[in-house]
């Protein structure tokens, strides 16, 4: 069975920032730290080479693969900002963010200006919420 692939790493997350090309999203980047942080109440870690993560929790699947992965994340990519911040209490919010894309279990923003702050902010809280519910410390 093949290993996880991500991972946290010992890379500091100022790092991986300052090497974001895209000036945007290094802004970006910088301006979410603190916001992941505070509702977290953790520090940032770095997950594998594009992931900053926050909290940490071990999964299990039916099919006997496991592994650690942080609670909340998201990564400055070339293209977009990716949030891992999936959470069925966030769907309600999704009329209110602005413009943004859904993948599976992920939301894509192309720069914090496109969203409503204040709105990412409550669906980041409830998919910190909703980890702790599903995976307890």
């Amino acid at each position: 069975m093949a290993g996880t692939k991500t991972k946290a790493t010992e890379r500091t997350v100022a790092d991986f920032i300052s090497s974001v090309d895209h000036p945007v999203r290094r802004a970006d980047a910088e301006a979410l730290v603190p916001l992941f942080e505070r509702i977290s109440g953790e520090p940032a870690t770095m997950w594998g080479p594009s992931i900053i993560g926050f909290g940490r929790y071990h999964y299990r699947y039916d099919s006997g693969h496991e592994g650690d992965m942080c609670r909340i994340g998201f990564s400055p990519r070339a293209a977009q900002l990716v949030f891992y911040i999936d959470s069925p209490a966030s769907d309600a919010l999704m009329e209110r963010l602005g413009k943004h894309k859904r993948g599976k279990a992920c939301l894509y923003v192309n720069k914090l200006a496109d969203v409503n702050v204040a709105v990412l902010e409550q669906m980041i809280r409830a998919a910190w919420d909703d980890m702790a519910e599903r995976y307890p410390a």
